[in-house]
């Protein structure tokens, strides 16, 4: 594969992509749905379903007359035990600092509360060179929709033109089709590079240390 052109500004995805913190992420999704008297979940369903937002993974579980009382317990529960097993996945620190070096301009969009993805940031030092870091409930809208990546970019004052996605789903994948980016995948989430592939990735590969190496000698903008 050759060498990546480079990119004038970069939204980064947080969860299978920037970090793993699967196991906290389950255990809370379980121990809620479970405590409100439904059947214990799947884990390998959860983890299918991570990358939308929480009501979404919610839905699959709990009835809708419910979902806003499983989201409200989510919530209280996930910040005093998000920590515990988190990972920051081999690359991240690396690109996202080769990156700032070449002075590209950064951001966080996620699904994640983002309260919560801010904290986790701050934790794992991303927002050392990311300082600007967007989530579910900051704004009205979500992934994967245009307005919300319309409002990233006007965070970082970036252009659509020569910005790109990097993510880990066919969430992330969407967001950049419906604004017109470029999505750059990595299979360290609960898909497979053929999937992430044939969901429509301009680029899929295993992990951030693989999409790291493409982006090692900077040839211009894309």
């Amino acid at each position: 594969m050759s060498t990546l052109p480079l990119p004038q500004a970069v939204i980064w995805d947080m969860d299978g992509t920037m970090i793993d913190q699967t196991a906290a992420i389950i255990r809370c999704y379980i121990d809620v749905i479970s405590s409100m008297g439904y059947e214990h979940p799947n884990p390998h369903n959860i983890r299918r379903s991570l990358g939308s937002t929480m009501a979404s993974t919610m839905s699959l579980f709990i009835e809708n007359n419910r979902l806003d009382e499983a989201c409200a317990i989510f919530r209280n529960r996930f910040p005093k035990i998000m920590l515990e097993g988190l990972i920051i996945l081999p690359g991240t620190l690396e690109l996202i600092s080769q990156f700032a070096s070449a002075g590209i301009s950064q951001v966080i969009l996620t699904n994640k509360d983002g309260e919560t993805a801010r904290r986790i940031s701050d934790y794992a030092h991303f927002s050392a060179h990311i300082p600007v870091c967007i989530g579910h409930s900051d704004t009205r809208w979500h992934k994967p929709q245009y307005e919300l990546t319309k409002y990233v970019l006007q965070q970082i004052d970036a252009s659509p033109d020569g910005t790109i996605i990097i993510g880990d789903s066919p969430t992330d994948i969407a967001t950049g089709d419906n604004a017109n980016l470029s999505c750059y995948c990595v299979a360290t989430g609960a898909h497979s590079v053929t999937e992430l592939k044939k969901a429509g990735a301009k680029i899929a590969v295993r992990n951030l240390l693989q999409l790291k190496k493409l982006f090692e000698t900077l040839r211009g903008p894309v």
